[in-house]
């Protein structure tokens, strides 16, 4: 018996939806179906880089069976329990604007839904693991780069709390695997490597988007049926049978949950880049950490992805608008549903007022201040944004330091400034005195803001020392444990993965971990952009 025979695997996504009836293993176009049934691809000689032992908790994995070789092979895609039924599943999607047609899961694959002891289930799912039929000509793998990336900054959005995928552990495959990280035409092999990702489910707007595009009707019922009675059960008619009306309540609650997860995104500064309609959860989760990043100078047109340099559809600053164009495409792949698209207008139109609330709501906390109070507060914020582009100015140390800032009248100017100065690349080349006059006049409106709420320093300090986290998944650092994982040194993940577990809390020993980015890093391969090999 293996140590893992414990764990209860309830896979209610193969055993209620239709499955691709051909078996073999080789990329083709998939009809009629919602998943194929594929295993991982054994690899050479596994070992882990690291483990969540928040999320071992969570699944009710003990610690001796985390430790144990069969948890290594699981993890690795050495190994599929009994109970498991291994699937990859299939979806479209539009990316970069266009209709892509076929995608689908072309290097992960879920290994099973796990029951937890309070009776919720967690698919666990192998990014990496292998081909599958959606692989079309890539070969299913991942590379420790990449992996490192996905499991530092899955845990690291959970606990900022944004509305995020998870993972339970990154193990090395001990296969190289060939990759052209710049598409450059300097393919070189790198070390592979598994993440275990985790979540209710992993299905995208995309996957409704194929059946939907294909008239696939019943196959787009069955699996808008299955979601919302398992994950939107509160929506979920009495009688049994879902009305056009039930379609329009479920894309409402997407709706929301899709601009709850954008607002997080602004609040801390995270830029997707790589907003495809197969990378949208259905959820309202963060989901595929490809080439991610925060802001470090606060610049709204930034994207950290090389393919979108150019066009910056994916840019920080762009990233709510796409939010709303992928629910429209969700929306639309609906209406066979429903009939008449009209039914599902108002649950559409509602994003508009659910974003401006939301990010009213955050920047009132970003801010400090009671309530958000649009006559007094959309200026006083748009001219904040101004001021950050004025000179390179770190979004996150910035934010923690205005925290900072007295409203006490006896206070002069220099030291009311000063908690600022941190967070400014090149203070000597860029804060102009025109430049300081400004900030001097924007922190007199703001004090006289905050003064109107009859808040005390130390209550907003807190407030907003609370949403304003001083620790972030920055590139560099996350680049930094990537130089030294290669080199067999995991101890840099480790670090990081224990000071992102608490980001708004400031650790003494961990300062390394909230500094700006170095010069060195500004346009290093890794640091600054990244593209979408992994």
């Amino acid at each position: 018996m293996s140590v893992l025979d414990t764990l209860d695997f309830d896979n209610r996504f193969t055993n209620q939806l239709e499955a691709d009836a051909v078996t073999a293993n080789v990329p083709r176009q998939v009809r009629g179906a919602l998943f194929s049934r594929v295993e991982p691809t054994p690899t050479a000689a596994p070992s882990l880089v690291a483990v969540s032992n928040e999320m071992l908790e969570l699944l009710g994995i003990s610690e001796e069976q985390a430790s144990s070789a069969e948890f290594l092979d699981m993890v690795s895609g050495n190994l599929v329990l009994a109970d498991m039924d291994s699937f990859a599943m299939r979806y479209g999607g539009h990316q970069f604007g266009n209709w892509a047609g076929q995608l689908g899961d072309g290097r992960a694959i879920n290994l099973g839904e796990l029951r937890t002891s309070n009776n919720e289930r967690q698919t666990l799912q192998l990014k990496g693991a292998g081909p599958t039929p959606y692989s079309r000509t890539a070969d299913g793998l991942a590379v420790l780069r990449s992996s490192v990336r996905e499991f530092l900054c899955s845990e690291a959005m959970f606990h900022l709390g944004v509305p995020t995928t998870r993972a339970l552990s990154l193990a090395l495959t001990g296969d190289q695997v060939m990759r052209d990280m710049l598409y450059d035409g300097n393919p070189a092999l790198e070390p592979g490597a598994v993440v275990c990702r985790v979540a209710p489910n992993f299905i995208r707007f995309g996957s409704f988007e194929l059946p939907s595009f294909l008239g696939e009707v019943e196959v787009l019922r069955s699996l808008t049926d299955f979601t919302i009675r398992e994950y939107y059960p509160e929506l979920w008619p009495q009688t049994g049978e879902a009305t056009p009306d039930t379609y329009a309540a479920f894309l409402a609650e997407v709706v929301r949950r899709t601009s709850d997860m954008i607002v997080h995104w602004q609040r801390v500064g995270f830029v997707h880049g790589v907003m495809n309609t197969d990378n949208l959860s259905i959820l309202g989760l963060t989901i595929d950490y490809g080439p991610y990043g925060w802001l470090e100078d606060y610049d709204p047109d930034w994207t950290p992805n090389t393919t979108d340099r150019h066009g910056k559809r994916y840019r920080f600053a762009n990233q709510a608008g796409i939010g709303h164009w992928n629910l429209m495409k969700l929306a639309n792949a609906l209406v066979p549903l429903v009939g008449d698209p009209e039914i599902l207008q108002d649950a559409f139109d509602q994003y508009v007022t659910y974003f401006r609330d939301g990010h009213q709501h955050m920047f009132a906390g970003k801010l400090g201040l009671a309530e958000w109070d649009a006559d007094r507060d959309d200026q006083l914020m748009l001219d904040l944004l101004d001021l950050l582009q004025a000179a390179e100015t770190d979004m996150t140390l910035f934010f923690r330091g205005l925290a900072e800032v007295s409203t006490d009248d006896a206070v002069a100017s220099d030291a009311r400034f000063e908690p600022l100065q941190r967070a400014f690349y090149l203070p000597d080349e860029q804060l102009t005195n025109e430049l300081r006059a400004g900030w001097d006049g924007w922190l007199d409106r703001y004090v006289a803001r905050v003064r109107s709420d009859g808040t005390s320093d130390g209550s907003r300090r807190e407030q907003m020392n609370a949403v304003n986290p001083l620790y972030v998944m920055r590139n560099y650092l996350a680049q930094l444990a990537i130089d030294a994982s290669t080199k067999g040194d995991h101890t840099e993940v480790a670090a990081l993965l224990d000071v992102m577990g608490s980001p708004y809390t400031e650790q003494p020993g961990k300062e390394r971990f909230a500094e700006k980015r170095p010069d060195w890093a500004r346009t290093r391969v890794g640091c600054s952009m990244l593209s979408c090999s992994s």
